[in-house]
């Protein structure tokens, strides 16, 4: 999910910042509900992002202020409190070592993937509408699949050395918890929790952004006595 880089603050702060550490944790009940919690750190780099914070613009673009990457947010929670199966959202803001954290419950993986499809389309206006046309979140009682819509990052192309060597420093663990054991999964570089419960895949956000695939993964689960 790593679109939510934009419906947080990425889309904000990515500008100022490389050095950052991203948590997607996806809770799933067996009737295909549960919750999705998603944590930006950047906090190594608030020193910088401070001192961009002080400017008027950066790279001919306008920097915005607190109060307004603050309304930005709010705006973007408010709209996906209203989103058909989310419910219980919360928000919270650190804005001394810019830490943000957002937790929801959803009624289904569908609604979920819908929800933030729904969020993202409208404040991209149409640039990657293309992107998130196929499903990146697929769930049956035996298996689960996520993966990356294919987004085109064309700054990354121009990154200084410095910013290079941030974003390697960095990143974003992708953990998806079960209330059944796991049988097996596709990611070579997933690992699984020793009550084989959950599965987390890490890579930083360099990588990541140059090859989206490598934290998709299709994670087969135990079939239940009942099934058997």
């Amino acid at each position: 999910m790593k679109h939510l880089f934009s419906l947080l603050v990425i889309g904000l702060l990515f500008s100022m910042t490389s050095c950052l550490e991203i948590i997607d944790d996806l809770s799933l009940n067996g009737d295909g509900s549960g919750m999705f919690k998603y944590t930006v750190n950047m906090s190594s780099s608030k020193v910088k992002i401070n001192s961009y914070l002080a400017l008027d613009s950066l790279d001919g673009k306008k920097v915005p202020s607190i109060s307004e990457i603050t309304n930005h947010i709010d705006e973007l929670i408010d709209e996906l409190c209203t989103q058909e199966g989310i419910s219980n959202v919360t928000f919270d803001s650190d804005y001394n070592n810019f830490v943000f954290k957002l937790k929801l419950d959803f009624a289904s993986i569908d609604e979920l993937e819908e929800a933030i499809k729904a969020i993202v389309r409208k404040r991209s206006k149409g640039r990657v509408d293309q992107e998130l046309d196929h499903e990146w979140l697929t769930y049956s009682e035996s298996s689960l699949n996520r993966s990356i819509p294919r987004m085109n990052f064309e700054r990354t192309n121009n990154l200084k050395a410095d910013e290079i060597a941030d974003l390697k420093k960095g990143m974003y663990t992708s953990i998806t918890r079960f209330e059944s054991e796991v049988a097996s999964f596709d990611n070579e570089s997933a690992i699984v929790a020793k009550n084989k419960k959950a599965v987390m895949v890490r890579a930083n956000p360099y990588s990541l952004i140059r090859q989206t695939n490598l934290l998709d993964n299709t994670i087969y689960l135990e079939e239940s006595a009942e099934n058997e």
